[in-house]
């Protein structure tokens, strides 16, 4: 599918997967709306993609409809129309599931979750109105397999999956196509800005380097030019999604294990120095 000429809106833009992908849409031609939290981080990414004629930065908190509705006006106002809604806008929290704080649990539901499910609201009036347009939705391989200590997020992006994955068949009448977008470990900052109210450690082994945030855009751009209903990405992941689908309680024994092993690696450290 040719972008030249579409419009296309990022959540969550000002680094990482959302800079990744508001960049290689702009490289091939579209119109881009790049929204952060934080209007000044939103428009340095802007810069960092180039193509400064026919892109713009906003502030947006997609936990807030209000936000959303004007940044619908705003884009309306520049460009005429909108084409494709990326809802990337996320951040994670890395705790037990018995001790975490539920304004934190309710906090991360608010922009994973229920965020995108706003935008999606938001977009599809305007879209049925032009006559089609796609919502990408940047979920996760933890949507399909839930992580110890993680288990709030990964609930967050089952949510996304699943919501997803309905409104492509609700809406595929109005020619309004919805992508389901599932990376696995990615090299951003995500992990590092995480919330981490117990200081719990994540599952995620030490040896795993991820992939590039350019390579799960370049997946995206794919997808969507294919209009593919989901995406995982790295293909590497598939066989691990499976895995747990047919054997789920061998999976769960190795993360338990790997668990277990690094507790015991941090207690004996602990002792060592003391």
């Amino acid at each position: 599918m040719d972008l030249l000429g579409k419009v296309v809106v990022v959540t969550g833009a000002s680094m990482g997967i959302g800079e990744a992908i508001a960049k290689i849409f702009a490289d091939h031609g579209a119109g881009v709306v790049l929204l952060s939290r934080d209007a000044g981080r939103a428009e340095a990414a802007r810069h960092r993609v180039g193509h400064c004629e026919r892109t713009i930065a906003l502030a947006c908190d997609v936990r807030h409809r209000e936000e959303i509705d004007r940044v619908l006006g705003l884009t309306l106002h520049h460009f005429d129309r909108l084409d494709i809604w990326v809802n990337n806008a996320a951040h994670g929290l890395v705790s037990s599931v018995a001790s975490a704080p539920m304004t934190e649990v309710r906090n991360l539901f608010d922009t994973n979750f229920f965020g995108a499910v706003e935008a999606m609201a938001a977009v599809v009036a305007l879209m049925k109105q032009q006559g089609g347009g796609t919502i990408i939705n940047i979920s996760s391989v933890a949507g399909h397999i839930p992580l110890p200590f993680s288990g709030f997020y990964s609930a967050s992006k089952f949510a996304l999956n699943a919501i997803g994955k309905a409104a492509r068949m609700e809406l595929a009448s109005s020619r309004i196509h919805v992508l389901t977008v599932c990376p696995g470990y990615v090299r951003t900052n995500f992990s590092a800005n995480a919330i981490r109210p117990d200081r719990s450690q994540e599952s995620r082994p030490a040896w795993v380097r991820g992939i590039s945030a350019e390579r799960v855009a370049r997946a995206v751009l794919r997808a969507y030019q294919r209009q593919k209903r989901e995406v995982v990405v790295p293909w590497s992941m598939h066989p691990v999604i499976k895995l747990y689908q047919l054997f789920p309680g061998l999976v769960e024994w190795g993360m338990a294990n790997r668990l277990m092993r690094r507790e015991q690696t941090a207690r004996s450290s602990t002792q060592e120095t003391t």
